[in-house]
């Protein structure tokens, strides 16, 4: 099964980081053939990495209809964040592949519940995004859902709270930089329409200039503190 790349839910990334870090790298939808394309030129290069974790978010129908059988091709796991009110709906994931990700050692973490930003929900929003949505996750999946996505890669120090307080064991951002293996919080680089193999390594492998590292880490202190 190849090069043993794993992800969020279920383990250890591959040995071999460098200075003790991964790169969390995340998909949102393959789409049209030229995009499919570029998705399995990315996951050919990802095997190479030293160390990556991938992620997909949003529940796209196309999450089961090609990325599934392009993971399984390379022996590599993955993570699926899933919309469950978007379940069975036309273009997203349906009961049956959620069981199908699952079985075949995919990740299932819930990326809420209406893909709406998770700062500034009153209480009985946030029951249904971080509560009412994992519970339906796990009774379709039927395994346990620890591991979160937050929606538009908002959040603040309220739901950071309220995801520790509920459980919660992983959770993913869309801050741009590189993460610790045993870190709660794990922020990620999304693949973006125009990216390329070598706009992505660019992004996420190469080490960032001084004053980037500090943009980063103070945007990303500010979303914590706020």
């Amino acid at each position: 099964m190849g090069h043993g790349h794993q992800s969020g839910g279920g383990g250890a990334p591959r040995s071999g980081a460098r200075g003790g870090s991964l790169v969390n790298v995340c998909f949102h939808g393959i789409g049209i053939p030229q995009g499919q394309r570029q998705f399995l030129d990315i996951l050919d290069d990802l095997m190479v990495w030293p160390s990556v974790r991938i992620s997909f978010d949003d529940g796209n129908a196309s999450d089961a209809e090609i990325a599934l059988p392009a993971l399984a091709e390379r022996g590599l796991r993955a993570d699926f964040f899933v919309l469950a009110g978007r379940l069975d709906t036309p273009g997203s994931l349906g009961e049956d592949d959620v069981r199908e990700l699952q079985k075949q050692g995919m990740g299932i973490g819930t990326h809420g519940m209406a893909h709406r930003s998770w700062r500034g929900m009153d209480p009985a929003t946030r029951e249904q995004e971080l509560v009412v949505a994992r519970q339906r996750l796990a009774e379709v999946a039927g395994t346990p859902v620890d591991t979160a996505a937050c929606p538009l890669g908002r959040y603040d120090r309220r739901v950071l709270a309220d995801l520790r307080r509920l459980g919660y064991t992983r959770v993913y951002t869309s801050d741009r930089r590189a993460a610790r293996p045993d870190a709660w919080l794990q922020p990620r680089h999304s693949v973006r329409s125009g990216d390329t193999v070598e706009s992505l390594r660019a992004a996420a492998l190469r080490p960032p200039a001084l004053a980037s590292r500090v943009r980063g880490a103070a945007v990303g202190l500010a979303k914590r503190l706020r």
